[in-house]
């Protein structure tokens, strides 16, 4: 079932155009969302103190280094499971990664122990080893004035973005037993019914953090590939309510007309159903970055770059991906 993406990252380019995401779509794969900008220019003044004084220094020539997103947006308090996101408009060479992480800099209120992991040219994460500890103050300074990404592009500017975690809020669905289960702090709020997918299309395994939730999302078979021929028996048109997005390929937990009493059965293209009560109780609960973990479903598990699935990389694996490594942070 398919969407336009709403990104809760900050869009830094100037008319930004977020890339169409996808809904329930049991073969689909991960979009990234690509954005251009027209760049601002720069320049430091010189001074002069004489004849014998030399011009101040000055930016390197060049196209400039700009960002495309960062998330989480600055301000919100997210769930324990967000990643710091950031996203280029172009691609970033390996040779110049480590001087781009290092120009990067996440302090907090309290020590953690995380690590920046290039999931492409043009993203990179930084996460926690665990989940992030709640009431937790991050904040990233991006120092990227002057820095070169190693392809002709350098830094105009810095940004700063602080965000704040939120309760250890933690969903884990377990598909062939039809329950879904909700811990607040380590305490168990609430057991709910569920159906997952269907063996033809089955949902992703793995550790989810939230994306996004809308309180309806026009959901279609055509635009995940499925089919877009109406008298296919797996053709769908439908606007759902209480939807909450986990992937960028379109995993949703929401309610479905087609599957209103959930608990029993396959029942989708690859999202949670719920209830509608259920639904929205979930929606109302739930937040950006709370890690939802689904387990027994024949597909595997999601790749980590398919939304925020972060958490779903071993830590081994994410060193291996890093430029500078393991790393912990300074107080804020």
């Amino acid at each position: 079932m398919g969407r336009i993406k709403r990104s809760i990252g900050m869009a830094l380019a100037a008319g930004a155009v977020l890339a169409s995401a996808t809904a329930c779509g049991g073969h689909a794969a991960a979009s990234t969302a690509d954005a251009k900008s027209s760049p601002k220019a720069s320049a430091k003044a010189g001074t002069t103190a004489g004849a014998s004084a030399s011009p101040s220094p000055t930016r390197p020539s060049g196209p400039p280094l700009l960002l495309d997103t960062i998330t989480p947006e600055s301000g919100s308090t997210v769930g324990v499971a967000m990643p710091i996101s950031v996203e280029f408009t172009h691609a970033v060479s390996s040779s110049a990664r480590a001087a781009i992480e290092r120009h990067l800099k996440v302090t907090t209120s309290v020590p953690v122990t995380g690590a920046w992991h290039w999931f492409s040219d043009t993203r990179v994460d930084w996460r926690p080893e665990k989940f992030w500890p709640s009431g937790t103050r991050v904040t990233l300074n991006a120092d990227l004035d002057g820095v070169t990404d190693g392809n002709g592009r350098y830094g105009t500017r810095s940004y700063q973005h602080s965000f704040t975690i939120g309760s250890d809020f933690e969903t884990t669905v377990s598909v062939p037993d039809h329950t879904m289960k909700v811990t607040r702090n380590g305490s168990v709020v609430r057991t709910m019914a569920i159906d997952a997918g269907s063996p033809d299309f089955p949902s992703w395994d793995g550790t989810m953090a939230v994306m996004d939730k809308q309180r309806e999302v026009r959901m279609t078979s055509c635009s995940v590939g499925i089919t877009c021929d109406k008298g296919n028996p797996n053709f769908y048109d439908l606007t759902l309510p209480w939807d909450v997005q986990l992937t960028t390929s379109g995993t949703y937990v929401h309610y479905s007309t087609g599957d209103p009493y959930p608990g029993h059965s396959y029942g989708s293209h690859g999202c949670v159903h719920l209830s509608l009560s259920d639904a929205e109780w979930f929606y109302n609960n739930v937040e950006p970055g709370d890690p939802v973990t689904i387990s027994g479903s024949p597909r595997g598990n999601v790749a980590g770059d398919n939304g925020y699935a972060d958490f779903n990389v071993s830590w081994s694996q994410w060193l291996a991906d890093s430029a500078t490594g393991r790393q912990t942070t300074s107080a804020s």
